[in-house]
């Protein structure tokens, strides 16, 4: 019986054994899930962030692509513009070169026959009148062909410097955006400094253009309303057809900077409002100013405003979706460093091919005088032909009158003096022998 008491308390020992075992594997195989995911927690918490940070950086990057994108296809538009007018040139030299050669041949045709008839002292004076009326053509030949030369140098030149500008035009980009940054901490607490150092930059960014102050812009622009108001712009481009393009630059610092610098989440929020508050209040600023009624400029109905911090003004653009529709229906068009030179080296670029159009008109010009002062020298020179032929006519006549005949007036004088005249002076021999 005690074997069979044995034998039960030993199941029984082996099954609470065997219990408490499960029970412990169970509670170690929990403990290790939950710590798997717990760290499976975090490794999800980080892939989100690398993908925010991914989808950020994919969006720089097609941005960068669109920018370069549009680069090449300016760079393209405008070596094609180069190529039709590089054209256009070498055919007016072309054309220049013909003319050459005809007037040399016509100028050689009509001195050939011209010197045929110069016997007379009056032929070889009216010689000396051709040359005098022939030299001043020839200067103006000369000034018209240096003219295309310059013209067609001037072209090449231009395509050469376009290529290098466009490689700068990024480069000179990231100059005025460390310019911004550099000066950012100094004008923090001066809005007036603010102001003055947004027009400074303003006015670099213009230096670096191409265009020409005082020709092709103007700084503190001062003119009137149509109400009679004064109004000061801080620029005004000056367009072909006596077009204009209005810019203010307006800084908006203070709540951009202390948004960089908060620590919290909810102060960023909170400045990040502020500083798009501060750029919508600088949009309707400006739009009730309304520069499109200034009198003597011919300005469309939008002003350009210059916003000259490019982080501040990426930050309000990705922010604010809505900034530009909003600033368009202001009559307002938001511009950064960036945006604004390539906008004016485009502008740079019309005024350089503007110029070259008129060069070409003037050049037709100059061509259509110098034909029509061309057509009045062989007129000139048919008619002094035709007086030298009617001098050697009345010549020849004259000459017959004196020397020929039985009535000539050598024959006639000479007897004269054989009848006994008395004379001092006598005809010269050749006279005599031709007589007789």
């Amino acid at each position: 019986m005690e074997f069979v008491y044995l034998s039960v308390g030993g199941v029984i020992g082996f099954i609470i054994s065997f219990i408490i075992v499960q029970l412990y594997n169970k509670n170690k195989f929990l403990n290790k899930e939950k710590a798997l995911e717990n760290h499976a927690s975090v490794l999800i918490s980080k892939n989100e962030g690398l993908e925010a940070e991914l989808s950020v950086l994919r969006t720089e990057l097609q941005k960068e692509t669109d920018n370069r994108e549009k680069a090449v296809q300016q760079n393209v538009k405008y070596q094609s513009d180069f190529e039709h007018l590089s054209e256009k040139l070498d055919n007016e030299r072309k054309q220049l070169e013909e003319l050459q050669k005809k007037f040399a041949t016509e100028f050689e045709n009509i001195a050939n026959k011209i010197l045929k008839q110069n016997t007379l002292e009056f032929s070889q004076t009216s010689v000396k009148n051709m040359v005098e009326l022939i030299n001043p053509l020839k200067e103006k030949i000369r000034d018209f062909e240096k003219k295309v030369e310059d013209t067609y140098k001037q072209g090449l030149k231009d395509q050469t410097d376009l290529k290098v500008e466009l490689r700068k035009l990024h480069e000179l980009s990231l100059a005025l955006d460390k310019d911004a940054k550099d000066l950012t901490k100094a004008l923090k607490s001066d809005s007036k400094k603010q102001g003055n150092w947004g027009e400074v930059i303003l006015e670099r960014v213009l230096e670096r253009s191409g265009l020409i102050k005082g020709e092709e812009y103007y700084m503190q622009f001062t003119g009137k309303s149509e109400d009679g108001n004064i109004l000061r712009p801080d620029v005004v481009i000056r367009l072909p057809e006596e077009k204009h393009l209005v810019i203010d630059s307006k800084v908006s610092l203070t709540a951009y900077t202390e948004f960089a610098s908060a620590d919290t989440e909810v102060q960023r929020d909170i400045l990040l409002k502020k500083h798009l508050d501060s750029i919508r209040k600088h949009i309707k600023e400006l739009s009730d100013k309304n520069y499109a009624s200034l009198l003597g400029i011919n300005s469309p109905d939008f002003v350009l405003m210059f916003l000259p911090i490019e982080p501040a003004f990426g930050l309000a653009v990705q922010n604010d979706h809505e900034l530009f529709n909003y600033a368009w229906q202001q009559k307002v068009i938001i511009v950064s460093p960036t945006t604004l030179l390539a906008t004016l080296r485009t502008v740079a670029s019309i005024w350089k091919y503007e110029k070259q159009t008129q060069n070409a008109i003037e050049i037709a010009k100059r061509g259509g005088l110098l034909y029509d002062k061309f057509v009045n020298f062989v007129k000139d020179l048919e008619d002094i032909g035709k007086s030298i032929a009617g001098a050697e006519r009345a010549y020849n006549e004259a000459h017959k009158k004196l020397v020929s005949g039985r009535g000539d007036l050598i024959n006639q004088a000479e007897q004269l003096k054989t009848m006994g005249v008395i004379t001092k002076k006598s005809l010269p021999a050749e006279y005599l022998e031709t007589d007789e």
